[in-house]
């Protein structure tokens, strides 16, 4: 069972059904309500199950936020008392857990349901611990609860190294007051999500040089210049004051797709607003010519084929770089919409 952005459970099913033919399994039994914020796979049997962990895996899907594998569907959970019944399932599993996360779909129809989850949360932990179920070691697994109504959910389990380490694949962050966009939450939750907390401190230096193409109003320069890196802004639309003042920010009135840097970089960025192709191309360029040592870009998704058009965009990626060591993911963001964004790190040194 996968959590989604509502809207996108389509695109979810597509891509773990490609993903499962290209590991040779024919089929994925399983439903999704459009709008719901989740999907649900199906597996026929075990040896199909452990095909199913592999797909849901190698590497994280680009469209699902969290992910786990459901071991019971619980309909009719009493209102008066469901901690008993999701007990009374877990306690038949007759597994440890490290942690327990109750949890539902990020939709208009189940967002009513979050200060449920955090009362159930709280009761199932407490008495998973009495009964000995919970054992703080990383090493095991996490209990997931799925509430898809208020009295209907998904029981099963994660492991932690194969899921989102926030629940609901959402990471919970502030918006910094003197900030001059909410696009400055897209990049940090960008540079959570591909960066572990060891590389975000070697990788985001004080006097490192960046690049932001297509910048205005400056809310991702904004954010590395708060990193303490130079930044060149490459826009012809004006910069936020905010950005300016920072003093670290160099504004270039130039078309981002023309422009080309002096010298090799560390970090190049781009949110421009075009056709995911086109955004591809011009990445592509900056890799295959090394011009950067590490991007996060946004690729702005069609109405429809959004997973092919994600697909195509690596494609071109990776034929420009054929013969090169490089990592590139894609991965739609709780701050994304209808897009996705993408990391790239050059791996040649």
């Amino acid at each position: 069972m996968c959590s989604c952005r509502a809207g996108f459970e389509r695109d979810c099913r597509e891509e773990f059904g490609q993903r499962a033919l290209a590991r040779g399994m024919t089929s994925l039994p399983g439903a999704s309500t459009p709008g719901a914020g989740f999907i649900v796979i199906g597996a026929a049997d075990s040896e199909t199950d452990e095909k199913l962990l592999r797909v849901l895996r190698e590497p994280w899907p680009v469209f699902a936020r969290q992910s786990m594998l459901a071991h019971a569907w619980l309909p009719g959970l009493p209102a008066h008392d469901r901690v008993s019944a999701i007990l009374a399932t877990a306690a038949e599993m007759r597994q440890c857990v490290s942690e327990v996360w109750v949890e539902t779909a990020d939709a208009e129809a189940t967002r009513p349901l979050m200060p449920l989850c955090r009362g159930l949360e709280y009761h199932l932990r407490t008495a998973l611990a009495k009964g000995g179920l919970l054992r703080h070691d990383a090493a095991l697994p996490r209990l997931h609860v799925f509430l898809a109504t208020s009295t209907s959910a998904y029981l099963g389990h994660a492991d932690p190294r194969h899921s989102s380490p926030w629940p609901m694949g959402i990471p919970r962050l502030r918006m910094p007051r003197a900030a001059p966009s909410r696009s400055v939450l897209k990049l940090e939750e960008a540079l959570r999500v591909f960066l572990t907390e060891e590389e975000r401190h070697r990788s985001l230096r004080p006097g490192m040089l960046a690049v932001d193409l297509g910048a205005a109003p400056g809310g991702w320069s904004w954010l590395l210049a708060r990193h303490g890196m130079r930044v060149i802004a490459v826009d012809n639309g004006r910069l936020a004051e905010a950005v300016l003042a920072t003093g670290q920010v160099e504004h270039r009135r130039e078309d981002g797709f023309a422009f080309r840097p002096r010298r090799r970089v560390d970090w190049m960025v781009c949110d421009i607003v075009e056709q995911p192709s086109r955004v591809a191309q011009r990445v592509s360029r900056w890799f295959a010519r090394s011009w950067c040592r590490q991007a996060i870009f946004n690729l702005k998704l069609p109405m429809k084929r959004r997973y092919e058009a994600v697909m195509q965009a690596r494609a071109v990626i990776e034929r420009a770089m054929s013969g090169r060591k490089f990592e590139l993911q894609f991965r739609q963001l709780y701050h994304d919409r209808e897009e996705v964004t993408g990391f790239y790190r050059d791996l040649q040194g």
